[in-house]
């Protein structure tokens, strides 16, 4: 008889983005005639830039040609697509040679997937709130979940307790879903509990373009010791507007070594089971992200992104929310206002002033009271949301 995975019973039952999805599709049916503003799922909106289109487009061209089409790509990844992401290490003074570099479809599926190659005995370390895709994929996997606390006393920044002991630590700085930015001192707490507990953190520095103060890490790897106890994961979809043409890439240095194993080489031998790699054309048009051309194009949409961010942030300021995130993140988490649940929130919001958010309930019992709103939507829109916002909440 066939038998699934009982694991998959102890999963809530729906992903948080489809229960948002479920409410709103309701409410434009109900109220087809109301000017709905999408604050919540934290999709781009702006095009792709120029320069990276004109760089797909030459790769499918050379797709038609005998003399320049390719067939299966490397599994790692093309070599001048890491030698551009080594080189945008080297910008920011990080060190990550192209061969510890493996390319991927984004940084969602590597952090689901990463858990191929541990036991299911590896007790897991998450920070709440949290992203989902952390918990669930482990979850899915049987093993057991620790969380550390990430509150409104400790801005959100939660820190390792000597007294927990864990295999696995999942750390994302700028965090998703509360903006908030782990500093040198706290992200080096983290890499001494590590490499003292012989643990793996698996970093997630998807947001490290939005990052503009000095003392926030852009890569786990400027931490003194990371490169012993961290594998980092980092996306295009929200640097570059990725998140419908998918790539991203992990970091695993060499030298990293777990349980008398290699773990940069036990990686590469499940990628190439399981993952045949990404498209030529996509992977030339991530290249051009890096191009000097490319990270100004990509950084202007960023900029734009931050604009946002700061006009929610100052309406916060205003109507007097507190909130964290929004300077070096995309996200606002803010606290709900008159003791709202987050839900509630989200109900209130979407009915009265027809915006959609994302209840931080999702994220982790620490999000309860929370709410994040997304700096990715049209710049005309988020000045409209929050002009709705400003007439609800002074009412």
């Amino acid at each position: 008889m066939t038998k699934v995975n009982k694991n998959f019973e102890n999963l809530v039952p729906n992903y948080l983005f489809a229960d948002i999805a479920k409410k709103t599709n309701e409410f434009i049916k109900a109220n087809p005639d109301k000017k709905l503003i999408r604050l919540g799922i934290g999709d781009v909106t702006l095009p792709l830039a120029p320069v990276v289109v004109e760089a797909m487009k030459k790769g499918c061209e050379e797709l038609g040609v005998k003399e320049t089409f390719k067939g299966y790509p490397d599994y790692e990844g093309y070599e001048f697509l890491r030698t551009a992401i080594s080189d945008y290490y080297k910008s920011f003074g990080v060190n990550v040679s192209a061969d510890e570099i493996l390319v991927n479809d984004g940084a969602k599926s590597d952090a689901g997937n990463i858990g191929d190659i541990f036991s299911e005995d590896n007790v897991i370390l998450v920070t709440d709130p949290v992203y989902p895709v952390y918990v669930d994929s482990n979850i899915m996997a049987g093993r057991k979940i620790l969380y550390a606390d990430g509150t409104e006393e400790n801005n959100f920044c939660a820190m390792p307790n000597p007294d927990v002991k864990a295999d696995i630590i999942y750390l994302c700085s700028p965090n998703n879903p509360t903006g908030a930015c782990l500093n040198k001192e706290q992200l080096k707490a983290w890499v001494d509990y590590a490499n003292e507990n012989n643990a793996l953190i698996i970093y997630d520095a998807a947001y490290e373009a939005f990052i503009s103060e000095d003392d926030i890490p852009r890569s786990i790897m400027e931490i003194e010791g990371a490169r012993t106890c961290a594998i980092e994961m980092c996306s295009l979809s929200k640097t570059a507007g990725f998140t419908g043409t998918r790539c991203g890439y992990t970091v695993i240095p060499k030298e990293l070594e777990l349980d008398g194993t290699n773990i940069y080489k036990l990686w590469y031998r499940r990628l190439s089971t399981k993952f045949n790699g990404v498209s030529y054309p996509v992977q030339c048009a991530a290249a051009a992200v890096f191009s000097e051309e490319g990270q100004k194009q990509t950084r202007e949409n960023i900029a734009y992104y931050k604009e946002n961010a700061k006009i929610i942030a100052e309406t916060m300021d205003e109507l007097g929310i507190k909130y964290t995130g929004g300077i070096n993140s995309p996200y606002i988490w803010l606290k709900c206002p008159n003791n709202m649940g987050s839900w509630e929130f989200f109900d209130y919001l979407l009915n009265n002033i027809y915006v959609v958010g994302t209840p931080g309930e999702g994220f982790g019992k620490n999000g309860a009271g929370w709410f994040r709103l997304t700096s990715f939507g049209d710049r005309e829109n988020t000045i409209e949301a929050m002009n709705r916002l400003k007439g609800l909440m002074k009412k």
